[in-house]
């Protein structure tokens, strides 16, 4: 049996970059940014924006929509684990968002 290995996003970044062979350098010209910003990126201590998880999307060949995920879970779980939260918090807040969604298409 297999498990999944789990990384932020910004480990999940540097493994795409190291596995199509991309120094920091070319992979951050190619974003426009400093390499100094992506390697912050990578080490999870500065945040992308949206346009630019779409530029890593299109140059790493990703689903947009699932590195964005992956972004934003990581936020929520650094924001639970911040607040000392239990887990458990999460489940609450995916029925809040059902409610939440239902409320938006009323």
């Amino acid at each position: 049996m297999s498990r999944q290995t789990i990384l932020t996003f910004g480990e999940h970044i540097r493994v795409l970059r190291e596995s199509a062979g991309l120094p920091l350098r070319k992979v951050a010209a190619q974003l426009d940014i400093d390499p100094s910003l992506l390697g912050k990126i990578e080490r999870n201590t500065r945040q992308p924006n949206r346009d630019i998880i779409k530029k890593l999307a299109e140059i790493f060949g990703q689903n947009e929509d699932y590195l964005l995920s992956e972004y934003l879970s990581d936020q929520i779980a650094y924001k639970v684990l911040e607040e000392q939260g239990d887990p458990k918090v999460l489940k609450v807040a995916e029925k809040k968002i059902k409610y939440l969604k239902t409320k938006e298409n009323a």
